[in-house]
């Protein structure tokens, strides 16, 4: 199988040409491409497909480390854009990507003739428990609410980008066990889907400190979907202003809400290296 390996702000991922290479298995063959060990490594498996309608330019299923599939992932998105833009796989910079969770666009932008960042049009924020999905009353949202969980009591902002947050503010980002209290709040039975979970310090009215226990992988070096949520969280705690730097364990991101209610959220794609996995996929 011929893979290439992409990070964006050390969010890493295998990306596979599906017009190419046929995998048995997504599940499996995330699970053995991203083993650290004794795969490629990875927080997750993109295969890049045809689009089903003419409305897409392709369609991405991503699937994380231990198998299970994401609806969408923003950092994944800035990847297959320059992807398949440098591979010749389209001249456009301004895509349509399909995912589980609908129609996803990122652009290209050029700096002097050379590819500055990727903006992604993440869409609107979806704030409803029913939306996210989360229990209790559907058409309520969830703004600092109280949630018990590893021994402690946790005001937290509830969001789906797509797929649900949970996002927690904190004086001293540094006191906070990610590995431990993650994986409590992930499966919590508040979230019938389970949920990825930011803790956030802020810095600021523009800068945001934030560290991520991303549903199905595990603490990552940055989440676009989360820094957009955290955004959102944010503004609804009138914590920031709309447009803000979220620096996350791989580097920063700028993610803004925009007047059309939509998230914009801008970060660099870098190929790692590419080659052939000899596994069984």
């Amino acid at each position: 199988m011929q893979f290439s390996k992409w990070h964006g702000q050390g969010n890493d991922f295998v990306i596979v040409n599906g017009f190419q290479e046929k995998l048995n298995d997504y599940r499996q063959a995330a699970i053995a491409v991203c083993d650290r060990h004794f795969g490629i490594g990875a927080d997750g498996l993109v295969i890049l497909l045809p689009a089903a309608t003419a409305d897409a330019d392709f369609k991405i299923r991503i699937f994380n480390s231990d198998g299970s599939e994401a609806e969408m992932c923003g950092n994944a998105t800035r990847c297959i854009a320059r992807y398949v833009y440098e591979n010749g796989l389209t001249e456009k910079t301004s895509l349509t990507l399909e995912t589980l969770a609908g129609y996803i666009k990122p652009e290209i932008v050029f700096e002097t003739g050379q590819i500055k960042t990727i903006c992604v049009d993440m869409g609107v924020p979806r704030l409803q428990r029913s939306e996210i999905p989360m229990a209790g009353s559907d058409d309520l949202q969830a703004v600092n609410i109280p949630l018990e969980a590893a021994g402690g009591t946790y005001g937290i902002t509830c969001v789906s980008m797509g797929n649900p947050h949970c996002v927690i503010f904190v004086e001293d980002i540094t006191a906070v066990d990610l590995s431990a209290i993650g994986p409590v709040i992930e499966t919590h039975s508040l979230f019938p889907r389970k949920t990825n979970v930011e803790f956030v310090q802020v810095l600021s009215s523009n800068k945001v400190r934030m560290r991520v226990w991303e549903r199905g992988a595990g603490v990552t070096l940055a989440c676009g979907t989360g820094a957009s949520a955290t955004l959102v969280a944010s503004v609804l705690n009138g914590k920031t202003d709309r447009a803000i730097t979220v620096n996350l364990d791989g580097g920063d991101l700028f993610v803004e809400w925009r007047d059309d209610n939509h998230i914009y959220m801008s970060g660099p794609a870098i190929e790692v290296f590419r080659g052939s996995y000899l596994g069984r996929v």
